[in-house]
């Protein structure tokens, strides 16, 4: 259990650096044109539309939830091959990786879903392409 811990320590502290590293080299201000605002934290124009900005807090949503999906992955994959024999411990792995892949699926498909029925089949204002 101790090596699991300098394990996910180690990976959330590279995590952290390979995430911050953009952020303070960033810049203060960026013009993005109309209707839209530069966000500094997350370094992408964010729409002021409420359609332009619920595509974009989505987009963010599904990048974190496709980091999580991975993090969830790898630490499955660590527990089935330190399972050594132990049953317990291999379905927990083995539970990990498929609530991790079926997460993941839910959320890219709720995203196809909503852009589907928002820009194909109903038409909305500032869905669709």
């Amino acid at each position: 259990m101790r090596k699991l811990h300098k394990f996910i320590v180690g990976l959330f502290t590279s995590a952290v650096y390979f995430f911050q590293t953009p952020l303070v080299h960033a810049q203060t201000f960026k013009d993005c044109g109309k209707d839209k605002v530069w966000s500094p934290d997350f370094q992408l124009c964010i729409p002021t539309d409420a359609p332009g900005f619920t595509s974009t807090l989505y987009q963010v949503g599904l990048a974190l939830i496709g980091f999580v999906a991975v993090l969830f992955l790898i630490l499955g994959g660590y527990n089935i091959m330190m399972s050594r024999g132990n049953l317990e411990q291999f379905e927990k792995g083995k539970s990990f990786i498929f609530y991790s892949i079926a997460g993941l699926l839910l959320a890219i498909f709720g995203f196809v879903f909503i852009e589907i029925i928002t820009g194909d089949i109903a038409n909305l204002p500032g869905f669709g392409r």
